[in-house]
């Protein structure tokens, strides 16, 4: 049995009730800013459908997060800029969005660029929330920056 003094139980008694909010915001903050996967680009008749897993990493849910991004070719041109409605995404939860972008060719597709966020919502987030710190990935052979 652990014995403790009596200034050393006061100090951790009051301490333990400080832990409790601290450890739950640090269980959902996963690094406190949103990663983007560009999971797959598949042929879908004249269009290609853009596979995305994208996870809140704040400790708060986004309401709406529209990004502006810019579709290059595979020489390293301009195809279009467009945005991309992500919607609500609830905090420390993964979601896959798809997105299928009309008269583009997956496979001439080179690059995609995330600008910035038009739209960034929810309570207690800065509207620069959905793009500072953005980390992305790609599983395509797509290049993803931002």
């Amino acid at each position: 049995m652990i014995r403790l003094a009596p200034r050393a139980l006061a100090v951790w008694a009051a301490l333990v009730p400080l832990a409790g909010p601290a450890a739950a915001e640090a269980e959902t903050d996963l690094g406190a800013h949103v990663t983007i996967e560009l999971n797959a680009v598949v042929p879908v008749d004249a269009a290609c459908r853009m596979s995305f897993l994208i996870q809140n990493g704040h400790a708060s849910d986004i309401r709406q997060a529209v990004l502006e991004a810019v579709l290059f070719d595979d020489q390293g041109r301009v195809d279009r800029l467009t945005l991309f409605d992500f919607g609500e995404l609830p905090a420390a939860r993964p979601r896959v969005r798809q997105f299928v972008v009309p008269d583009l060719d997956c496979a001439a597709l080179g690059q995609v660029l995330f600008n910035g966020a038009e739209t960034c919502s929810g309570d207690g987030l800065s509207p620069t929330a959905c793009s500072e710190g953005l980390e992305l990935r790609s599983r395509a052979d797509v290049e993803v920056l931002g």
